[in-house]
């Protein structure tokens, strides 16, 4: 693996921005379809405090690729329930980058007396996660069929859950 894992920092937002707008544009890794703006990406980093966690891969200033726990639910009795997100700029996919990050993100959860599990949504045609989540000791949890609808196409998800 190329780079060092660390906590993201407030000058990350940018190159968060861009790496998760590439993923917008580019691939079915989300269903967001409109590119984010700094504004909201700001939000979104200054959401990502206490259980809530956000670390990068980083090399020097560069920002590789990003891990994030994520609210699963804004409904209370979700409240131990948290949602993984890893994304990775393309040209460093199959490096490792991903498993380092979903790692350690793992690891800090498995220390948090507030997070009791950790789901991901996954498009199922999306090879690369479904490895990275089994490899993870994820399990299997369901498929939601023509979930949401992307590229002209319908797009089922796979939904995976770990147990801390």
């Amino acid at each position: 693996m190329n780079g060092m894992i660390r906590r993201a920092r407030e000058e990350d937002i940018g190159q968060l921005m861009d790496i998760y707008n590439e993923a917008i544009l580019h691939t079915s890794a989300t269903f967001d379809m409109q590119e984010k703006t700094l504004e909201d990406r700001r939000n979104w980093f200054f959401a990502h405090r206490g259980k809530y966690l956000l670390y990068v891969a980083a090399e020097g200033k560069r920002i590789l690729g990003y891990a994030a726990l994520s609210p699963y639910s804004e409904r209370s009795a979700y409240d131990g329930t948290v949602e993984l997100s890893v994304y990775i700029l393309e040209e460093y996919h199959r490096q490792g980058l991903g498993t380092a990050l979903a790692k350690k993100v793992l690891e800090e959860a498995r220390q948090s007396v507030e997070i009791h599990n950790v789901v991901s949504l996954v498009t199922a045609e999306n090879e690369a996660s479904v490895k990275l989540h089994e490899k993870l000791g994820f399990a299997f949890c369901g498929k939601i069929k023509e979930a949401g609808y992307k590229f002209g196409r319908y797009l089922d998800v796979d939904i995976y859950q770990i147990v801390i």
